[in-house]
């Protein structure tokens, strides 16, 4: 392989810009807040959901699933690949939705094309495809966090470290699958058309994180969802047509942040900071110094009060 994976944000704009850069049209990602059905059935054609948690490490991988079973058949019969790399998941499990609607979705060219070479390898084969190829990872790696002090690609995770990592929700041939390329094969939750989707997939998204300690709150659920503006134009709904037209900007925006490191800005705007205050006297060092102490103590105080520790993805 030519190149390392880096980590992604479990964010809709971010999943929703790199897939537009594969190729694929008129589909968005758009984040969950609630476990409830309505809210999913309210964003309109919905081809599956992308679900980020924290990784139980250590955790041996089981002939049985603890939930679903192993259909053995269906990781030949539809697009599933085993993961053969780290950091590489979250795209893997975009890609097990959107390769898996092909017809119902425009997934581009080059998609297709992946789809159509790989389609008949096993997937141990298809996820070796998939790490290697180059177009999908340098997408993937161009929605990276801009870090001057730690190279993605080459670190490796400790046991000490807080893991997480994506799976894939969706409906095909009227069967509710977990796609994980951690796996041994797609695991089937039984019988479930795309109008179901909605209320088949919260019982077991439900029952998934009830597996978990109650204060385990470090979960995130995206919708991959027909472009909500199309059917905002088509019912001529003006007011939602502008908001998502103004997420959109937003998205772009935040996405040009992430590109960008800042730490020679920083670090010039903090010279210039404290050049400003050493010129008005040690005695206002002092205290500007002080004072910045007590405030980060009474933020760190708030946070634990609220139960905010550690990093989150």
């Amino acid at each position: 392989m030519s190149g390392g994976w880096t980590t992604i944000e479990s964010d809709a704009g971010v999943f929703t810009h790199l897939i537009e850069k594969l190729g694929v049209k008129d589909v968005q990602f758009d984040e969950l807040i609630t476990l409830e059905p309505d809210e999913l059935r309210q964003l309109g054609k919905i081809y599956g959901v992308i679900f980020l948690f924290k990784y139980p490490t250590g955790e041996a991988r089981s002939d049985t699933p603890k939930d679903g079973s192993f259909d053995q058949d269906a990781a030949n019969n539809l697009f599933f690949a085993a993961q053969t790399i780290q950091n590489a998941c979250g795209t893997q499990a975009l890609l097990s939705v959107l390769l898996n609607k092909d017809g119902e979705v425009d997934i581009g060219k080059d998609l297709r094309e992946f789809k159509e070479f790989s389609g008949d390898f096993p997937p141990e084969f298809r996820g070796e495809t998939l790490s290697n190829s180059d177009l999908i990872r340098e997408v993937h790696n161009s929605f990276a966090r801009s870090s001057p002090f730690v190279d993605e690609t080459q670190r490796t995770a400790t046991e000490d470290d807080d893991v997480y990592h994506f799976i894939a929700y969706t409906s095909i041939n009227n069967k509710l699958y977990e796609l994980d390329g951690l796996q041994l094969a797609p695991i089937s939750h039984g019988a479930c058309t795309i109008d179901e989707f909605p209320d088949k997939i919260i019982p077991v998204l439900q029952r998934r994180i009830s597996r978990y300690p109650a204060t385990e709150i470090r979960f995130n659920l995206l919708a991959c969802v027909q472009d909500l503006r199309i059917r905002a134009r088509e019912l001529g709904d003006t007011e939602t047509l502008e908001a998502e037209e103004q997420k959109r900007t937003e998205w772009l925006w935040e996405n040009a942040l992430r590109r960008h490191n800042f730490v020679g800005f920083v670090g010039e705007l903090l010279k210039g900071v404290v050049k400003d205050k050493l010129s008005q006297g040690n005695g206002a060092y002092d205290k500007w110094i002080e004072d910045s102490k007590a405030k980060t103590k009474k933020r760190a105080e708030e946070r634990q009060k609220q139960g905010i520790s550690g990093d989150d993805v």
